[in-house]
C-alpha cells in the first residue's frame, strides 16, 4: 500500500487520501489513519447537503498530524500488512449416495429416452441387477460396477453420460464415502490434507470404516477428492496472521470441519480498511436507576390511559 495517511470525516463518508513516496526512513511501509469525523463548525449556508466544514484550527491539528505522525485518541499508525488479509476457498469432499430403486430407474429410463441416451439406461438396469438397489455409500464402486458393464457391452461412458449418472441416480448424504476424483501413483505426490492430498483411508465414511473403493487402492497411494460445491466456503486470514494460513486453518478449520481443505489455485491477496473497527467506541450503557425511572414513567403512563378508556366507557 502507497498510502502514508487516511482521513476520515463524518458527513457523506468523506475520506481524504495522502500519497507519497518520498516516506521518512521511520514511517516506510506504515499507513497513518486520522479520525477527523468530530472536528467541523456548521455553515451559516447549507450548500446543498453540505451544512458544516474545518475550521482553521481543525485544518492546523490535520496538518501538525500528517507532518509529525504520532499516536493519539485520533491519529492511528499501523503496519501495511495490518490491513492485508488472504482470501482462501475452503472445500470439503462431494459425498453422494446411490440410488437404484426401481422408481429411480423408472424415471432415469425417462430422462435418458429424452436425451436420447437409451444405452445409459439399459447400463444402469443391468448394474441394479449386479449390485442391488441401494442405497449405496460409496459412489466410487458404483462407477467402477458401471465402468466393467460398460467394457463388457461396448457402451462408451463419456463425461456427458458420467454427469448424467451422477446428477439422475445419485443424492447428497453425510454418511457416503467422499468420491474420489484423481488417484496418483504410489510415492509419487506427498500427501498434504490441507490442500486436498489425503492418504488413503485417511478420510472415513459411516461407522469408521474403510471406504471399499480404497480396499483395492495401494496403501501409500495418494487421492484427491471431488469437492462439494454446495459446501464450499471462503475465510478471511490475516497477513499478520501468526503461523499463517496453515495456522489459522489448524485452529479455526478443521476441529469444525476435519474433512476440509483448501485449494491454493483460488486464494487471493486483499486489503481493507476499516475507520469502524479502529475507531469505535461503545456507547455507555445506561444505569440501573435511568432504567428504572423509564419503567415507572411508562406504568404511570398506562395508568392514566386505562382510566381515561374506563371513564370513556361508563
Amino acid at each position: 500500500m502507497s498510502g502514508e495517511h487516511v482521513l476520515q470525516h463524518r458527513y457523506r463518508a468523506t475520506y481524504i487520501w495522502v500519497l507519497t513516496n518520498r516516506k521518512r526512513e521511520e514511517h516506510q511501509g506504515k499507513v497513518q489513519l486520522i479520525d477527523a469525523s468530530e472536528w467541523s463548525v456548521p455553515l451559516r449556508r447549507n450548500l446543498g447537503k453540505k451544512n458544516c466544514e474545518f475550521a482553521e484550527e481543525h485544518i492546523r491539528a490535520i496538518c501538525d498530524l500528517v507532518v509529525n505522525p504520532v499516536e493519539t485518541e485520533k491519529s492511528k499508525i499501523f503496519p501495511n500488512e495490518a490491513f492485508g488479509y488472504w482470501k482462501v476457498t475452503v472445500d470439503r469432499p462431494l459425498r453422494l449416495a446411490v440410488d437404484l430403486s426401481q422408481a429411480r430407474l423408472e424415471r432415469f429410463e425417462q430422462t435418458c429416452a429424452k436425451a436420447k441416451e437409451e444405452p445409459l439406461a439399459n447400463l444402469a438396469s443391468r448394474v441394479a441387477e449386479t449390485i442391488g438397489a441401494g442405497p449405496h455409500l460409496d459412489f466410487n464402486v458404483f462407477m467402477d460396477a458401471a465402468q466393467a458393464d460398460a467394457d463388457k457391452h461396448g457402451v462408451k461412458l463419456t463425461a456427458k453420460r458420467k454427469k448424467l449418472l451422477q446428477s439422475e441416480l445419485c443424492d447428497t448424504s453425510e454418511d457416503a464415502c467422499p468420491v474420489i476424483k484423481k488417484v496418483h501413483k504410489p510415492g509419487k505426490t506427498t500427501p498434504k490434507p490441507m490442500t486436498g492430498k489425503f492418504e488413503v483411508g485417511s478420510l472415513k465414511c459411516e461407522k469408521d470404516q474403510l471406504h471399499p473403493s480404497h480396499l483395492t487402492l495401494h496403501p501409500s497411494s495418494v487421492v484427491e477428492y471431488e469437492p462439494d460445491t454446495a459446501l464450499r466456503d471462503s475465510e478471511q486470514v490475516p497477513l499478520l496472521e501468526e503461523g499463517g494460513i496453515e495456522a489459522f486453518f489448524q485452529r479455526e478449520v478443521l476441529p469444525y470441519t476435519p474433512d476440509a481443505w483448501i485449494d491454493p489455485s483460488k486464494t487471493l491477496e486483499g486489503y481493507e480498511i476499516s475507520f469502524t473497527r479502529h475507531f469505535y467506541r461503545p456507547a455507555p450503557m445506561r444505569t440501573l436507576d435511568e432504567i428504572k425511572a423509564d419503567i415507572y414513567a411508562l406504568e404511570q403512563e398506562t395508568e392514566g390511559l386505562l382510566e381515561q378508556i374506563v371513564g370513556e366507557a361508563e
